[in-house]
């Protein structure tokens, strides 16, 4: 059991040699670019790593994953999300990790002269470490790219019917893109309470930047039309497009009465 001892002690006595030789070992073995930061970065957490492995080895022999690691797992997923980076290029340089701390462990057994069943013991308990990283690491990945996919489709719902003011008591709503209902449901719940905080007295519905339009849609862009005008809004049209206008007339919604025009500029003219 002293070999065994003797192995554990060196392995936390020599953290910072041991962690910059994997590190150093990953990235010629993987071809790897890399700026010299990150190399420091990824070696410190080894170093804290094999630090507390050894310790644990020589108390009780039970191994517990550090928070550290948990941290720079969570650290390494926000790297790749802003950095654009994907999913691939962290779980790729797992098994080469692996590997490294299997023949950098297997070097130190015969050293040290451990029994087959010391080393493999050694090997399991460093590999269930790290698969705890590579699953906390894809774990924190999934989370921060769904909430990256979220904030950026607010983002574009905001940019697809923003409000812009023209004059004191007009505003003109460009819509902007392909309006399906989950923009007409943004429309009704966060657009129209904003420009009825405004207080405006007009508003130019700018249909220029609108790709398509579907029979639901001009239903509920009508719906729309109708909320501001029992606002007391009065709501002028601009932007039609031929297509535009015949997806509204096949419909069957009766827009005759509806105030329209050809471009902004028009549609400003008739309110000033």
């Amino acid at each position: 059991m002293s070999s065994f001892k003797d192995f554990s002690k060196y392995i936390s006595e020599n953290a910072g040699s041991l962690s910059a030789e994997v590190v150093e070992s990953v990235v010629q073995e993987m071809s790897l670019t890399i700026p010299e930061w990150e190399k420091e970065r990824a070696a410190g957490m080894y170093v804290q790593l094999l630090e507390f492995f050894g310790q644990a080895l020589l108390e009780s022999g039970q191994i517990e994953v550090p928070d550290a690691l948990i941290e720079w797992s969570k650290k390494n997923a926000e790297m790749q999300i802003a950095s654009g980076g994907a999913l691939s290029m962290i779980a790729i340089r797992y098994p080469v990790t692996r590997k490294v701390f299997s023949e950098i462990f297997t070097r130190l057994s015969v050293e040290f002269d451990l029994t087959v069943v010391e080393n493999a013991k050694a090997i399991q308990a460093i590999h269930a470490v790290l698969d705890v990283s590579l699953n906390e690491t894809i774990f924190a990945f999934e989370q921060l790219s769904e909430r990256k996919q979220a904030e950026t489709r607010v983002e574009l719902l905001n940019l697809s019917a923003p409000i812009v003011p023209v004059l004191e008591d007009v505003v003109v709503l460009p819509l902007i893109g392909v309006i399906d209902s989950y923009r007409i449901a943004h429309i009704m719940n966060n657009v129209i309470p904003k420009i009825a905080e405004k207080k405006v007295l007009h508003v130019i519905t700018d249909f220029s930047g609108v790709l398509t339009i579907d029979d639901h849609v001009a239903l509920s862009l009508q719906q729309i039309g109708s909320t501001l005008q029992l606002m007391g809004i009065h709501v002028v049209i601009a932007g039609l497009r031929p297509d535009l206008v015949q997806a509204i007339v096949h419909s069957g919604i009766d827009m005759l009465d509806t105030e329209s025009y050809a471009t902004v500029k028009q549609a400003l003219e008739s309110v000033k």
